[in-house]
This record gives structure tokens, sequence and C-alpha cells, in this order.
């Protein structure tokens, strides 16, 4: 699908923000290194207290090492987060103080992100679905709901596809569907060139570019700060571009329309930023496109740019709670 002269002329502003980078970056607060957690360190929310856990599940041939944040009472009705590039579980933290009082809410740290698992293995997105499901079945995780944003969502579509029935509702975050155009997602080469380890590294300048190019509202400052901590752990800068010499958007997009699309069985919500320069909105409200999706499907345009978990968390807190119900 083309886009518009409106979708282009967004992205000629959104790259025009790129020369501002250093004084956006002059503006955040000092981020020193945060220790790693340890497994039942409790951190609160608001009202909410939750607890980081480690795992261990099977996986690339041994086991993969898991870290995610969990909150909510062990028999409440199971919600799954799971993030988007260069964030963490922190990106749900809204959403952890919002429901983990009502729901079992676990909040993952993709493989290679966070305090999860860095190390070589299958980072594919199918590969890294399988894991995730062998971390759910370690964790007696029976049927869940299933909330994802960015490129957390390749790899949730193959969940859902992979876990059918077990899977209730699936809020599918900020991420390419049925149209897909070349134009429209750069990062493939930026994160397979030669320069991506360097560039990972300096994660104060890798998450200010992403935020700065891509929101249309302010994010807080201290999430931001947060962010670059949870990005900056050792390991991140080599694991994360693994997904991207794995697969390719083209590769993802044929799958989803052939293969994972026909197998998903709940209602899926597609949750996108209205304002979000390199994914249209009109790609999501396209009726041909909610019709290929389960019955009860829809989609909620955010009033914001790509990150709206920060942009207008209680904006999401609303739309989540009513899906969720």
């Amino acid at each position: 699908m083309t886009p518009s002269q409106r979708v282009r002329a967004g992205l000629e502003a959104g790259f025009a923000k790129l020369s501002e980078v250093d004084d956006f970056m002059d503006e955040l607060p000092q981020t020193p290194p945060r220790p790693l957690d340890n497994d039942g360190d409790e951190e609160r929310l608001g009202d909410v207290t939750v607890t980081h856990r480690f795992t261990d599940a099977p996986g690339d041939g041994e086991t993969v090492r898991w870290h995610y944040v969990e909150a909510g009472p062990p028999d409440g009705p199971v919600v799954v987060f799971l993030h988007g590039v260069p964030d963490s579980w922190w990106q749900w933290h809204y959403a952890l103080e919002a429901f983990g009082s009502e729901y079992r809410c676990l909040a993952i740290d993709l493989k290679g992100y966070g305090q999860s698992e860095k190390g070589t293995g299958d980072f594919r997105q199918e590969g890294v679905a399988v894991q995730l499901e062998a971390l759910l079945e370690q964790l007696q995780i029976e049927r869940f709901s299933l909330i994802t944003h960015d490129r957390g969502t390749p790899a949730g579509d193959h969940l859902v596809a992979l876990m059918g029935d077990r899977v209730l509702r699936y809020g599918r975050g900020q991420q390419h569907l049925w149209h897909l155009s070349p134009d429209l997602h750069p990062q493939q080469a930026m994160f397979t060139s030669p320069d991506a380890p360097s560039m990972l590294a300096d994660a104060g300048r890798f998450v200010a570019t992403a935020y700065l190019l891509l929101t249309e509202r302010r994010v807080k400052a201290s999430d931001l700060a947060r962010t670059v901590q949870e990005f900056s752990y050792e390991g991140i800068s080599t694991a994360v571009r693994r997904y991207f010499n794995s697969s390719s958007f083209r590769q993802e997009w044929i799958e989803r329309r052939t293969r994972l699309i026909p197998r998903w069985k709940c209602p899926v919500l597609l949750l996108q930023g209205a304002d979000d320069p390199l994914q249209p909105r009109e790609f999501y409200t396209d009726p041909d496109v909610l019709a290929e999706l389960p019955q009860g499907s829809g989609v909620h345009l955010f009033d914001s740019g790509h990150f709206w978990p920060f942009e207008v968390p209680e904006e999401m807190i609303t739309v989540l709670r009513d899906f969720l119900k």
C-alpha cells in the first residue's frame, strides 16, 4: 500500500526532528547504571507492589533465563505484556499500577532486552514465541490476555497463533499488520548495518532519538530516564539486533497474511497511535483489514504518536480496562 501525501509529509516532519536530538538529551536527567535485580525484589508503583522474577524455561537447546515483573492476586485473570524497542517491562508500569490489584499481570523483558537472556540462540520471532510459550507453561499459566507494543508484537502474533483458545484477548499494539510499504520500515537497514552495535550501545542517544522521532506528546523525563537504564544492561547492544538478522519485515508480513492471522481465535484490538509517522492510521482502519480478523475485533487510535503507553497513559488504561472486561 503506497503511503499518502499526508503520510509522506509526516515522515519529513518526523525526520526533521533529528536535528534536535542533542538538545533533547540535555533536558533528560542523569541516568546512572541501575543495579541488577534479584528474584523476589519488590518495587512500589503507586498503590501497587510489583515483584521482580527470574525463571529458567526451556529454549535454545537448554534454557532461557527470563526476567519479568509480576503484580496482582495469584488467582486473578492473567494479563501478559510484551514491550518493544527500545523498551522493557517498564513500558507497562502505568498499566501494572492500574490493573495490578485486580489482574495477575506479567510484564516480560523479551529475550535480548532488560535483564532477560542475551546469549546466542533462536531469535526468529516464531522461535521466541515458542520459548515464551515454554515460559508460560513453566509458570502454569492456562489462559491469558496478551497486550503488546512495537517489536514485541511479531512474537505476539506467533504466540496467539500457537496457543489458540488459551489466548482470551489480543491487544495488538503498534506494528505493521496487513499493509506494508518499504518506505515505512527503515529500522530493518538500521539494525542490520555494521554500525548497529555501537548505535545501540549508546542507550541514551538511541532512546532519545526514537522517542523524539516518533512521539507527538511529551513523555515524562522520569520515564525516559528509566527506559535508558533498562536499555543499558550489558549484552543488549549485540542481542537486540539478532532479531533483525533472523527475519525481515517483509517475511513477517507474508507470514501474518498466509499463516498467522487465519489461526488467531480470539478478539483482536488493534492499538495504534493516530500520528505515528511510520504506521499510517489508514492502514488499520481499512474495513477490509478488520474483516480478516476474528469476530469481535476492532481498532482504537490513540491521540498520540508511536509510544502511547507513555504519551497517553490515562487513555491507554481506559481502553485496556474496557477491552479486558
